[in-house]
């Protein structure tokens, strides 16, 4: 309606400078999530990105991103949905970097048709890596037996309350050969020969944003103001683009609750206390 209101002023009424609509992509990449616990998924993104590429009178779309990893699907969609946008509205992405844009992030950054950030980001980690915990031994020690039934041989791989089993491992290493494999290609399809030739860019190591700019998976150093500014001169605005709000003025989180009993409620805080361990091994891998 502002945009549209702002078509109707005479000209010498209008604000000058262009308007570059902002997208803050923040968090561990996973489902779920809720208003005090963002995390980034297709679902969650998805309203924001459409409204910042929806806008007609700007040629380009920035984008912040600081996420240290997730799920390699949901990176993946988001990666796509942004392509997908960009090229139906005829925009250009720009990326930005703050602490780290690592596996996953990193994954997403490649969305952006120039990529940013700041000499002392995290950037890289194009790699894939599973992680869990074992138990049989402290099931032991307990006196519980652990029973499972199943229709399928291979139902229950990698169950950590039974002892790891070497054909299991195996199956996993495949899996994530497959999706490294496609995480490689991307990385090559997006970044193309600005990469250098150095063998270790897809061995899973990151890098501070000054060595990616060596390495080719950023093109500059810089803070998005400044950049923006430079780009499209000193009266440029940016404008951050929110989520949907509910009536009462509250951000609608990822995941809304209905009515619950207090066993629903109590998975649902296992469930959240879970992903927030997960999610801070995935910062603390990156050192934050």
């Amino acid at each position: 309606m502002a945009a549209f209101l702002k078509r109707l002023m005479p000209k010498k009424f209008r604000k000058k400078g262009m308007v570059v609509p902002v997208v803050r992509l923040h968090g561990a990449i996973m489902t779920g999530g809720s208003q005090f616990k963002p995390t980034l998924s297709l679902a969650n993104v998805a309203p924001m990105l459409e409204k910042a590429f929806s806008n007609k009178e700007t040629p380009v779309v920035a984008l912040s991103i600081n996420s240290p990893g997730g799920s390699p699907v949901q990176s993946r969609l988001i990666f796509q949905r942004i392509r997908a946008l960009a090229e139906e509205k005829n925009k250009k992405v720009l990326v930005f970097v703050e602490d780290v844009a690592a596996s996953g992030g990193y994954m997403i950054a490649l969305a952006g048709d120039e990529i940013f950030a700041d000499p002392t980001s995290i950037v890289g980690s194009i790699g894939v890596v599973s992680g869990g915990f074992g138990f049989p031994e402290l099931l032991r020690k307990m006196g519980v037996e652990r029973r499972v039934y199943t229709a399928g041989e291979n139902k229950v791989i990698l169950d950590p309350f039974q002892p790891e089993k070497e054909g299991d491992v195996e199956y996993l290493k495949s899996l994530q050969l497959e999706i490294h494999k496609v995480f490689i290609e991307m990385v090559k399809m997006r970044r193309g020969e600005r990469l250098a030739d150095d063998t270790t860019i897809f061995s899973g190591l990151f890098w501070s944003g000054q060595r990616g700019l060596d390495l080719g998976l950023i093109d500059g150093l810089g803070e998005m103001r400044d950049v923006i500014k430079r780009r499209y001169g000193k009266d440029a605005k940016l404008e951050l683009i929110g989520s949907a709000r509910t009536i009462f003025g509250r951000r609608v989180p990822g995941v809304v609750l209905g009515d619950a009993d207090a066993s629903q409620l109590a998975a649902g805080a296992a469930s959240g206390l879970a992903a927030s361990l997960e999610e801070k091994a995935l910062w603390s891998r990156y050192g934050l």
